[in-house]
């Protein structure tokens, strides 16, 4: 057996102390195998988002660990020079992109930047790269000209998408990154998603409360309920048949055809 990428084991993690003592994520593990994808799935307030950024570096976990390919990475990066190694095994795409990306920086000077941060090269050499990641994402040259309130919320995202690549990460986090977006822009963004794992073996780490993006584009799934995960196996497995509860309620709570808004159970 193949050991898997990024491991995590008994995640904990508390705000606050004495009586204001909150518990955001408890005791969640999980595998994330090389090339694989896994969905993490829960209404608001479940946790996902919380696990996620310890997952990035960007909150400290209380207890429990994080490791990838066999190193450490529970503890956040104490140095920039950390901060840009583990920049190359780990990168994240937020649900708004608009709220990310410098509004005063062309998408081309935007992709640059991190090319150079990760890989300095001369000139042409970043120019033929962003070039690159631009046709992997569908951005063409007007595109790469534009600020970003030029563009649409779809064409946002894929410039968030090609910035997270730029590092050339083993693993991408993407959380909630299609949940703003037209049902029409949103399934562009998945087929984009899924032509970059199956050429570049990318692993993901998809964060969403859609049960649909989640069964086209993950492996296997783990559903978090105040923290906790309630269930986790093949995405098939937890989505069609359920062993608990909550995991079916939340299937339940899609609407399905013929369903009267006025008639049917509030969704979360």
């Amino acid at each position: 057996m193949t050991a898997p990428l990024l491991e995590v084991r008994n995640l904990t993690k508390q705000f606050g102390s004495g009586r204001t003592l909150a518990t955001a994520v408890s005791d969640v593990s999980f595998d994330l195998a090389e090339g694989g994808a896994l969905g993490i799935v829960g209404e608001s307030g479940s946790g996902k988002t919380t696990t996620a950024r310890m997952v990035m570096g960007l909150e400290r976990p209380t207890s429990g660990t994080i490791t990838y390919r066999g190193e450490d990475r529970t503890a956040p990066p104490r140095s920039a020079r950390e901060w840009k190694r583990r920049g190359r095994e780990i990168q994240i795409v937020f649900q708004d992109p608009y709220t990310s990306l410098d509004r005063r920086q062309t998408v081309g000077d935007c992709l640059a930047e991190v090319v150079r941060l990760h890989f300095p090269a001369d000139r042409e050499a970043v120019r033929a790269r962003v070039e690159e990641l631009a046709q992997l994402v569908g951005l063409d040259d007007r595109q790469l000209r534009a600020l970003p309130r030029a563009l649409s919320g779809g064409q946002r995202q894929r410039v968030a998408i090609a910035r997270a690549l730029a590092a050339e990460p083993r693993v991408l986090i993407l959380d909630e990154a299609v949940s703003a977006l037209d049902v029409s822009i949103q399934a562009q963004i998945l087929n984009l998603l899924a032509d970059i794992r199956a050429e570049q073996g990318i692993s993901f780490l998809f964060i969403s409360h859609d049960l649909a993006v989640i069964r086209q584009i993950c492996d296997d799934t783990i559903v978090m309920r105040f923290g906790e995960v309630v269930e986790q196996g093949p995405t098939a497995r937890v989505l069609d048949a359920p062993e608990q509860a909550y995991t079916q309620l939340l299937r339940d709570s899609v609407p399905q055809d013929g369903w009267d808004p006025l008639a049917g159970p509030a969704l979360f």
